[in-house]
């Protein structure tokens, strides 16, 4: 069985003050976007990856920017479309952020580890019963890799006690290890920070002027399948959400380019009324058979937004969040694409 709906994606453009605009603008020409020898792509299926939202949202990346940030990482199709030569990517999923590390730094290890594995319901059942945490680094990431290629529609979620839940995706011929796209991979992870920490923490600490920051949170829910999206244990409430706003105010008065993405809630409207809407519709679906899906998330997509420039304040930091250099759970996922662009203008 699969439904789809309509959904509409929002962009929103952030302009920087004058001052700010010119001191990024000097700090961004030192790393002008270099042309990318061998294109890499990003290795997990993700529900909600932007992968089908590429062609809307490249050309609104600025053409020179400081560091790529981007502190929801996921799936990561924008990281690795761009290939940056310096960046930050950040998620507070310690389990993602294990795989990303190892493909970085040990690839032919995990590469190893993922040619054990074959695609019966049995392994995947067994596998999914392992505990992540004890196991070396380089069995934890092809673990994660094995699931996400053979699980149903690639969804990432978890129960109550942070344990990976999905059923088994009864896919005929998956490609379990990608050894080629995998080394892709490795070699422009090596170029990115990669942390595993609250996004607040993240953009506090590491954003500076003429940084470009991708911002892919967790969406904010307008469907009955609200719940199908969780990823984690934890939840992305509508507390949080004002806290990223206030967070986007503080990065447009440092002097960064934001893009932002989410869903065509009510509460984003009014968090982001100052800037100008862009609503771009999409049409999304779920289904076991990829072949009949398109932009595939979940059962209902919502809309996405977009923003420009009138008007922004300071507001103050979220009190009480720290950098962490241990792995703890936290939330991404999403299913809207807003697009906040700051520091450069461009049309809808």
């Amino acid at each position: 069985m699969q439904t789809a709906q309509d959904a509409s994606v929002i962009f929103l453009q952030i302009l920087m003050p004058t001052e700010k605009k010119m001191e990024a603008d000097t700090l961004a020409e030192e790393t002008a976007k270099k042309p990318i020898s061998v294109q890499a792509k990003p290795i997990l299926k993700w529900a909600g990856g932007k992968t089908q939202m590429l062609g809307d949202l490249l050309p609104k990346v600025p053409s020179a920017y400081g560091r790529y940030i981007e502190p929801f990482f996921g799936g990561g199709a924008m990281f690795f479309a761009l290939q940056p030569e310096n960046a930050i990517i950040a998620d507070s999923n310690p389990e993602l952020i294990n795989m990303y590390r190892q493909i970085a730094h040990h690839v032919e290890d995990v590469i190893e580890c993922l040619k054990k594995y074959e695609n019966t319901s049995e392994m995947f059942y067994a596998v999914r019963d392992q505990d992540w945490t004890a196991m070396p680094g380089e069995q934890a990431a092809a673990r994660t890799i094995f699931l996400n290629k053979t699980c149903y529609n690639g969804l990432y979620r978890v129960n109550k006690q942070g344990k990976f839940n999905v059923p088994y995706g009864k896919y005929k011929n998956p490609r379990i290890c990608d050894q080629e796209g995998l080394r892709s991979a490795s070699a422009a992870l090596k170029k990115a920070e990669i942390l595993c920490g609250d996004y607040l923490a993240i953009l506090d600490h590491k954003a500076r002027p003429g940084d470009f920051v991708f911002l892919d949170p967790p969406y904010l829910p307008i469907s009955e399948c609200a719940d199908f999206r969780r990823y984690t244990k934890e939840q992305f409430y509508e507390e949080d959400h004002v806290a990223l706003a206030e967070s986007v105010m503080r990065l447009r008065e440092r002097g960064c380019h934001v893009i932002l993405t989410n869903s065509n809630h009510p509460l984003v409207h009014e968090l982001y009324g100052a800037f100008t809407i862009d609503i771009v519709q999409t049409n999304r679906h779920i289904s076991c058979n990829g072949g009949a899906r398109k932009g595939g998330r979940h059962c209902d997509n919502p809309p996405r937004t977009a923003l420009s420039d009138q008007a922004a304040s300071k507001t103050p930091a979220r009190p009480g969040v720290q950098l962490s250099p241990h792995p703890f759970y936290g939330f991404q996922e999403q299913t809207a694409l807003g697009n906040m662009v700051g520091g450069f203008s461009f049309s809808g």
